[in-house]
């Protein structure tokens, strides 16, 4: 007979011997390294004059609220009571109160959680170094820039003005479009434009960066071009330029032309002084007209038009992440409180795509969490659950309403 994991229970004739090993959630949680969470506990004092509520028991239940799609620190309070002779195996031991998480959540420096999502990040990416989700077979890295905004309610976030009657933050990320991993991570209000973060991310030289025209800032893409690294952008439709250079069309594959331009307007010469390309594409399927540009003379402009195509998928994180973990809902008001939330939300995000590696999972992010999510008390090897569950198809929702009768 042979066992998988931890796992102790087994059929045995008409005899069911009952299963005594770790369960899903603390086999999740278990992916983090203890001593390396103590580490970051420690450099930011943590767990000074803690007596029984650790930054780890913080991390634990809110970990497990984010994981079950609890709606509220008084839901997961709530659910956790519910299941108090489990709490101990959860490493939470007795259920605190919900002052005490929200308290835990005001004060305690986000910068331990934030170092956390750092830490499973550079974990994942090891783990992900050699898959390519691309349609293109590049050996260079390929990243998407773009922001989010949550919205928040400005009577109890004043510190996130927005406007004159709202508030918020904006998510600003780096994704690796090969692995769908989070590269970089950065907060602001929602006032600040989102092409200020181009002021503070390093280019790698070699490197494709995927963004859409908000980002259009002539010297700022200078500062990547004369890193050595390349973009990819879409043209404002005010765009003053003189074509250089034609080069050849394929209107079969949706080339209308390829370009090489240079910039009119003054500043815009002043701030770009060198060549440009200019794509005009033509969506053949819906019909759509985009027309990209780049400073990467090398690729083909199909092959340019593929690589804009995958910067959906940073949207798509913001979905999953808006959508499966919860940080439109927040569970505190201060500022701490919010990024603490956040960044505990990117960790299970990543946590999730460390156990699909580990586990060797075949499903998606999303129907791991799906099950993950009403197996979290079950006492089972977490790859035999996936063997073993015969998974339906869970399909995101589409905003088009479904036809109830098929007639």
């Amino acid at each position: 007979m042979i066992f998988f994991g931890s796992i102790k229970s087994y059929f045995t004739g008409n005899h069911l011997v009952m299963n005594s090993g770790k369960y899903v959630f603390s086999q999740i949680t278990a992916l983090v390294s203890s001593t390396s969470f103590q580490t970051i506990v420690n450099r930011y004092f943590g767990d000074y004059k803690v007596k029984d509520f650790s930054c780890w028991k913080q991390f634990l239940c809110m970990a497990f609220g984010q994981l079950t799609h609890r709606e509220s620190i008084s839901d997961t309070v709530l659910c956790l009571k519910a299941n108090a002779n489990k709490m101990y195996h959860l490493g939470i031991g007795e259920v605190v109160a919900v002052s005490t998480i929200t308290r835990a959540n005001e004060n305690r420096s986000f910068q331990i959680y934030e170092d956390l999502a750092i830490l499973l990040i550079k974990e994942a990416q090891q783990l992900y170094l050699h898959d390519n989700d691309l349609e293109l077979a590049l050996k260079e890295n390929v990243f998407a820039i773009d922001a989010t905004t949550i919205d928040l309610c400005l009577s109890a976030f004043c510190w996130a003005t927005f406007r004159t009657t709202k508030a918020g933050i904006k998510l600003h990320t780096q994704l690796d479009l090969k692995t769908s991993i989070p590269e970089n991570i950065f907060f602001s209000t929602a006032s600040v434009h989102d092409v200020n973060v181009l002021d503070i991310i390093h280019f790698e030289a070699n490197s494709f960066y995927i963004m859409d025209r908000g980002y259009v800032d002539y010297k700022r893409l200078y500062k990547i071009n004369s890193g050595g690294a390349f973009f990819v952008t879409r043209a404002k439709d005010n765009m003053n330029y003189r074509r250089v250079y034609s080069h050849e069309k394929d209107i079969a594959a949706g080339i209308i032309y390829d370009q090489t331009i240079m910039l009119n307007n003054h500043y815009a010469a002043k701030d770009y002084p060198v060549k440009m390309r200019r794509i005009k594409f033509k969506d053949l399927q819906t019909g759509k007209i985009l027309i990209f540009l780049t400073n990467n003379f090398n690729l083909k402009a199909t092959e340019v038009a593929q690589l804009y195509k995958h910067r959906w998928k940073i949207e798509l994180f913001f979905k999953w992440i808006k959508q499966h973990l919860k940080i439109k809902s927040f569970w505190g008001q201060s500022e701490n409180a919010v990024k603490t939330q956040v960044w505990i939300a990117v960790s299970v995000y990543v946590l999730i795509a460390i156990a699909k590696k580990r586990f060797m999972l075949k499903q998606s992010l999303y129907e791991i969490l799906q099950v993950l999510s009403i197996s979290i008390f079950e006492k089972m090897p977490i790859n035999q659950l996936f063997q073993q569950t015969q998974l339906q198809y869970f399909k995101e929702q589409k905003d088009n309403q479904l036809t109830i009768f098929d007639l």
